[in-house]
């Protein structure tokens, strides 16, 4: 997806090490995020932009303006709904890569199954990355269950981003390399986050972050009855919400006037203004049903606030309940307010807890651990790759 902050930051981590990457998009929406940098992208129409970051190439049909591109891609998209499918696959032969990655399995996953179907020959090596709720979610599915099936089976590694996404791509039928598990985004820069810390002990911090998402996955709506709930423990703290829906901004009002606490909203944003938002929080709220490891919760972690978040199994791959976090049942209000109001409460509990996530997210996320192996994952498969063509030459 090239308008995801997680691609851009997973590609980055390349950046100088003389790769020559290029993007096509599961969703054909360019522009390409804006932090992306030194890649190729590959749409069927894109409109022409000045201001566009200039180590990224496009390539495709270019159009007067986005709007225009937009008009064209949805033209094409029911004329000929297989042309991103062939186009992928032309594109392949032509460039001959070393290494096919598809980011997600939903999107990248089943169009780069859908493509090795139709391609004739031997198909590049293909790692196969899961995000989130890839397989935790949508395995549960039988109309998915087939694909997930089929892309497991065909795929020749895989890097998850829990570990307990490693045992079901397993139960999945995957039968080849596991490359290890990491964050979606790649490494994180700490240091950097860190220059946002608020000062002092995170107790005495007077703001409550919460992840706005609602829909599918995201249960905004039960945290925010869990913070009703809570009115009386709200006294002397701000309420702000990061990436919410209309929606959520409606139910949000209602809670304010409800407990008169006051709820502050945070526009879109880039990502150091959560980054700068979690070194002021006290607490950081994220609620849904599914997830895998969540990037915010990370943020979270790095910047002392306390997470409170869903126990969806790989949680507790970083958060022992009572420690240094809660994990909470994501539909359950009474549940979620009761660990806001020990959170709120319990001064030493969230001092020690930002101590504990503070060095546990500076040994296993740090961008100076996390990058060398994703390099020298990407340089083995490579590797492995000019050795069976040296061999195929003799």
């Amino acid at each position: 997806m090239s308008h995801s902050i997680h691609t851009a930051r997973w590609i980055n981590q390349l950046n100088g090490q003389g790769w020559d990457i290029h993007l096509f998009p599961s969703i054909d929406v360019p522009p390409a995020h804006p932090d992306l940098k030194n890649v190729t992208v590959h749409h069927t129409f894109y409109g022409r932009r000045k201001s566009r970051d200039k180590s990224i190439e496009l390539r495709g049909i270019p159009v007067i303006s986005e709007h225009a591109a937009f008009v064209c891609r949805q033209a094409l998209k029911t004329l000929w709904p297989d042309c991103r499918r062939l186009y992928l696959r032309d594109l392949t032969k032509r460039l001959q890569p070393d290494i096919i990655h598809s980011l997600e399995m939903q999107a990248a996953g089943y169009l780069t199954m859908d493509v090795r179907r139709r391609y004739e020959g031997q198909f590049p090596p293909w790692i196969y990355s899961s995000w989130g709720s890839d397989l935790y979610f949508f395995g549960r599915y039988p109309k998915h269950q087939a694909k997930i099936r089929e892309v497991l089976a065909s795929c020749d590694y895989y890097v998850a981003d829990c570990q307990r996404d490693v045992e079901l791509a397993a139960r999945y039928g995957f039968r080849g390399e596991s490359l290890g598990v990491f964050p979606s985004v790649g490494g994180f820069d700490i240091s950097g986050m860190r220059r946002w810390l608020q000062p002092g002990p995170v107790s005495a911090r007077r703001l409550i972050a919460l992840k706005g998402y609602i829909g599918w996955a995201g249960r905004a709506n039960v945290a925010l009855q869990a913070l009703q709930l809570c009115a009386e423990a709200l006294k002397g703290y701000t309420v702000a919400l990061y990436l919410a829906s209309s929606e959520v901004k409606k139910m949000a009002r209602h809670v304010a006037s409800v407990t008169e606490a006051p709820f502050t909203i945070l526009p879109p944003s880039p990502n150091q203004e959560i980054i700068r938002l979690m070194g002021s929080s006290r607490i950081a709220i994220g609620v849904s049903v599914t997830d895998g490891t969540p990037i915010s919760m990370l943020e979270t972690m790095a910047m002392g606030a306390f997470p409170i978040q869903s126990n969806t199994i790989s949680t507790a791959e970083w958060i022992t309940n009572g420690e240094n976090g809660m994990l909470v049942p994501p539909e359950d209000p009474q549940a979620i307010a009761a660990a806001i109001k020990r959170a709120l409460s319990d001064d030493s509990l969230v001092d020690r807890a930002a101590e504990i996530n503070l060095r546990l997210t500076s040994e296993r996320i740090d961008r100076s651990v996390i990058q060398p192996q994703v390099i020298a994952m990407y340089e083995k498969i490579a590797a492995n790759v000019s050795k069976h063509k040296r061999q195929a030459n003799t």
